[in-house]
């Protein structure tokens, strides 16, 4: 199903001069953006719309496709199942990011393969916490962990793509960003590496060990969770805004005994923003992966 109807016309008209409603004008320099009105897409939810015209214009048959999770994508893996059950699409391979979209895209039709490294990745789609205006970096694994799902193996795979697109709704892209970043540490020093990360961020931040089951807490309580590469979870709650972070990530990755975090900056990459009147698509086209 198209979703904007005479759409080569359509975007023949739209080029990075606009200026979006938010943010900083030099931040956008480097962004293009382009704006499509809710009037060019059909009647369902602006995050279905994000998703559908995600797939519907960076799925190309023949490519290998990461899958990821979050409500969006999973909207985007079932479109992209109706595209290869009509016929739209063919010989699409996804790779999914956790054992939930692994399920949906099961249950899409669509076939799978798992990932391992080094393997060819043209296109990957994910839902993101947060992303940082202007840089489109973005914050992943702020929600709590189903299963088997990795923070660590979501970055490999996003980072693996030749080509990546976020799909968010507009309150989710803001600079300024406040809340938490997603640390995995080892779990043996784990005390240790989150008193170091306490210093760092001294006045800015708190640093709290995530549980597995019951309530939150500085030490994770009794059950800490504990992933299955064998980490513990930090997460580092902000309490005022972060100015970068670009910045925090390259701090964390100094400290000995993190092992990653859920801040990622891959470049081509493409923000979908999903609004009440309609989407916003950011590109940026060129810049340093963080993470």
């Amino acid at each position: 199903m198209a979703l904007v109807a005479s759409s080569s016309s359509f975007f023949s008209a739209l080029t990075h001069s606009h200026i979006p409603p938010w943010g900083d004008r030099n931040k956008r320099r480097s962004n293009f953006l382009r704006i499509i009105p809710r009037s060019c897409l059909d009647d369902s939810s602006s995050l279905s719309q994000a998703a559908q015209y995600t797939v519907d214009t960076y799925v190309k048959s023949g490519m290998i496709v990461g899958l990821g999770s979050g409500q969006a994508s999973g909207l985007a893996i079932r479109h992209l199942g109706r595209q290869l059950h009509t016929g739209a699409l063919k010989d699409v391979v996804g790779i999914p990011m956790s054992v939930t979209s692994a399920s949906e895209a099961a249950k899409a039709g669509i076939p799978l393969d798992s990932y391992q490294e080094g393997s060819q990745i043209d296109f990957a789609f994910d839902d993101a916490d947060v992303i940082e205006e202007g840089s489109l970096i973005a914050v992943i694994g702020r929600r709590k962990l189903h299963g088997e799902e990795s923070v660590l193996e979501k970055k490999s795979i996003l980072n693996a793509s030749n080509k990546l697109a976020f799909i968010i709704e507009e309150n989710q892209y803001k600079g300024g960003l406040e809340g938490s970043i997603p640390v995995l540490v080892q779990s043996l020093d784990w005390l240790e590496t989150a008193e170091e990360i306490d210093d760092m961020f001294l006045g800015d931040a708190e640093v709290w060990r995530r549980p597995s089951i019951g309530q939150a807490g500085p030490l994770g309580g009794d059950f800490p969770l504990v992933t299955k590469e064998g980490h513990n979870l930090l997460d580092v709650i902000f309490t005022s805004p972060i100015e970068s972070l670009a910045k925090v990530a390259e701090n964390l990755d100094t400290i000995k005994g993190v092992a990653g975090h859920g801040i990622i900056s891959k470049f081509p990459c493409t923000v979908v923003i999903a609004s009440q009147d309609g989407l916003n698509v950011v590109d940026k086209l060129t810049e340093k992966v963080v993470g």
